[in-house]
């Protein structure tokens, strides 16, 4: 019993590190990105998706390399992804006056889009490892650079289309830090990554024991718990930007730090010295790569037909088929992970 509540303490601890440290890194981030006049660029918006997304980043390189558990680095990212869409829900409920649908960009399903791309590319790639199919370079599976290949693709198409509408928004937000200097956004910086690259560092150990505690699957575990957990920062920045009235900011970065998730997986492979890493994992884990794909495609469609009616004035019915997949699939995963 003191066990039990010991990993408890330890996972609670660590999603407190994450968030806190998690918050502030999007905040220098964000305040980088304005003193080095690059917010509205390329550079600008991938130091954003790197910010949130870092906790993924460092926990998969760690349960790869240290801890030697793949499937909490595998079920974390696709975790991430799933857990990233349902921060949607919670924003169509705190978002009184009408459905996010009707007010968000269609600009979105561009990135959208390359989200469905990417994520099939993993389960198109997981089912050819699990049937010993997928040729690979040294250790590292083919699907590796194709991934990198796509994401860099993408990141182009995405952000040439963005261009002009995200200049607007940063040169807009230019003197909201008139504060801070550009050298202790840099040092805030540091040290809440410092921080972040600790607690994410031991989460994969304490998932694991978490597993052996409870008695749970290691898939079960990333997917939901360790996902979780380092998808707060995904879930403070998407909350902070609605609260601001940055709807679109909300709900691009949910989407866009979705197709950073799968670059990890890449950077996974690379660091997984014993082979592929999705030849390691289980075969569960296309419960989340079909999940992600579905509520990617929800999205689509409620961006697309943008529906205004509301059931009983809280959610739409987008958002209430992507809570169904979201709890199916965390049903799946209990019952047949590994």
């Amino acid at each position: 019993m003191e066990q039990l509540i010991s990993v408890w303490l330890q996972f609670v601890l660590c999603v407190a590190l994450i968030g806190v440290a998690g918050v502030r890194l999007s905040r220098y981030g964000d305040i980088i990105a304005e003193k080095t006049r690059t917010g509205g660029t390329w550079i600008g918006m991938v130091l954003l998706a790197t910010v949130t997304s870092l906790p993924e980043l460092v926990t998969g390189v760690s349960a790869v390399t240290v801890a030697d558990v793949p499937n909490i680095a595998v079920g974390d990212v696709l975790g991430s992804c799933v857990f990233n869409l349902a921060i949607l829900i919670v924003l169509d409920f705190l978002h009184r006056d009408e459905s996010v649908y009707t007010r968000a960009s269609q600009g979105h399903i561009l990135s959208a889009a390359f989200g469905i791309l990417l994520i099939g590319m993993v389960g198109f790639s997981l089912l050819l490892e699990q049937q010993g199919r997928m040729g690979r370079v040294a250790h590292v599976g083919f699907y590796t650079p194709a991934i990198v290949l796509l994401y860099l693709l993408a990141m182009r198409t995405v952000f040439r289309y963005q261009k002009h509408e995200m200049a607007s928004f940063f040169e807009q937000r230019a003197d909201r830090y008139p504060g801070v200097t550009l050298r202790q956004a840099v040092r805030g910086y540091a040290i809440a990554a410092l921080v972040v690259l600790a607690a994410g560092s031991g989460l994969p150990f304490v998932g694991g024991r978490m597993a052996e505690a409870m008695g749970w699957h290691e898939s079960f575990v990333g997917t939901l718990f360790v996902a979780f957990a380092t998808s707060v920062p995904e879930l403070a920045v998407t909350l902070a930007a609605l609260r601001i009235g940055a709807l679109d900011m909300a709900i691009g970065n949910v989407l866009g730090s979705n197709l950073f998730d799968i670059l990890i997986i890449a950077v996974d492979d690379v660091f997984f010295v014993r082979g592929s890493i999705l030849a390691h994992v289980a075969s569960a884990h296309f419960a989340s790569v079909i999940s992600a794909m579905m509520m990617t495609g929800i999205v689509i469609v409620g961006l697309l037909y943008r529906p205004r009616r509301r059931l009983f004035r809280t959610v739409g019915w987008a958002s209430l088929f992507l809570l169904a997949i979201y709890l199916v699939n965390a049903w799946v995963l209990y019952q047949h992970g590994q």
